[in-house]
């Protein structure tokens, strides 16, 4: 028999302030795991709690003594500590059942992996990125593409306007929140605008988090950035990734006549999975009018789809239809990945045998300009290229 001396979660009132109280000489059966292989579980619980509760200072969280002589796994301590921490807080219930998600997770498949980026341009981009203090989703997301992107014949980047916290709260996204964030810098388009058209890169992707607070969206702010750039710039290839602007058509148009030449908003996963994936102030049909919208105004359009998050075959395919008919010109589909265990868990990894079925099924029978799709497609994945791409066909087949 072993005794589990003082187990102690100390937590202030706002997360789970009493939720374990203390566990004195417990009495179990003897096997039990070791300590290397318990404490990373009382961590990975603790850091869940963090996420949750905003609260990062726990003092000497989790301060567990085990045996040492105890090696067997058949009892889970860890299970203890969840159950306890339940009773005394019913609400930790969800946290509890997704604490351990990130370890079902970790073997991901080889089509996952990717090498760290590098290469001569890429080392070009990254020194300018420094120097003129411009934040890219590319390296804020640890996208793994960054390396082919930066790399690439044109190279393509992502900025972040109107700044890190969004209003609303996605089940797939981990950007910061909350109901009012600071207000936007008056001065970052023209700044930014300035920036870019130092760094050297021939096609930028402008995006920003939603922004409810704001009476038009930020598409004001978006539009402003736009026009400056192309003042500075006018060969510039410039890309918005846009929220929804709360379905405002006025907002969308104002932006889509600023000078930009592809407007991309993303409707992120199928119809049926709206609810479970996106804030409830998005919707499927809000982002197709989105779109529709701004395609009237004439400039090429963009989606993206999510997969791996429970979709069946025949949802993909109304929604590559549904897209379609919005207007949209190019789409890109690419794996959902857990980004913590608060987030909506990987229902499957889709290979990339699938997503090559899904690139020619959109390009040969719905009838897409251009799809993006691979396991790491993300939406703005080598934008420059594929936009390059469609003008050159355009203007091949309609000479002037």
């Amino acid at each position: 028999m072993v005794a589990v001396a003082q187990c102690h979660l100390q937590v202030p009132a706002a997360g789970l302030a009493s939720c374990v109280k203390s566990a004195k000489h417990i009495t179990k059966p003897s096997a039990i795991m070791s300590n290397s292989q318990r404490r990373p579980r009382v961590r990975q619980l603790v850091r869940a709690v963090s996420d949750q509760t905003g609260v990062s200072d726990f003092g000497a969280v989790a301060e567990i003594d085990f045996d040492n002589e105890a090696t067997s796994s058949r009892y889970d301590a860890f299970a203890d500590l969840v159950q306890m921490a339940v009773r005394e807080d019913p609400s930790l219930a969800n946290v509890a059942s997704t604490s351990g998600q990130t370890l079902q997770h970790s073997n991901k498949p080889a089509w996952l992996r990717q090498r760290a980026p590098q290469g001569e341009r890429y080392e070009y981009l990254e020194k300018g990125l420094r120097k003129l203090n411009l934040a890219t989703v590319c390296e804020e997301a640890k996208c793994p593409n960054m390396g082919e992107c930066w790399n690439g014949k044109t190279g393509t980047a992502t900025i972040m306007l109107l700044g890190d916290t969004c209003t609303r709260g996605c089940r797939f996204c981990a950007v910061n929140t909350a109901r009012t964030p600071p207000p936007p810098d008056d001065m970052e388009p023209e700044n930014t605008a300035h920036a870019i058209a130092e760094w050297g890169v021939g096609y930028i992707v402008l995006t920003s988090v939603d922004r409810d607070d704001i009476p038009d969206g930020g598409s004001e702010h978006f539009a402003r950035t736009v026009r400056t750039l192309k003042q500075l710039k006018p060969e510039i290839l410039v890309e918005c990734l846009t929220p929804d602007f709360r379905g405002d058509t006025t907002a969308v148009r104002h932006l889509a006549r600023s000078g930009l030449d592809v407007f991309a908003h993303n409707i992120e996963t199928v119809a049926g999975l709206q609810k479970r994936v996106r804030d409830p102030r998005a919707g499927y049909f809000q982002s197709l009018d989105v779109l529709r919208a701004a395609k009237a105004c004439g400039v090429y359009t963009k989606s993206s789809i999510m997969l791996g998050l429970g979709e069946t075959h025949d949802e993909i395919i109304d929604t590559m239809y549904d897209l379609k008919d919005a207007g949209v010109d190019i789409l890109t589909l690419g794996q959902y990945l857990q980004p913590t265990p608060l987030h909506l868990p990987v229902r499957e990894h889709v290979t990339p045998d699938q997503f090559e079925h899904w690139r020619n099924f959109g390009e040969d029978v719905v009838g897409f300009r251009y799809v993006a799709s691979g396991p790491l497609v993300r939406s703005s994945y080598k934008a420059g290229e594929f936009f390059i791409e469609a003008m050159i066909d355009k203007d091949r087949r309609h000479p002037k």
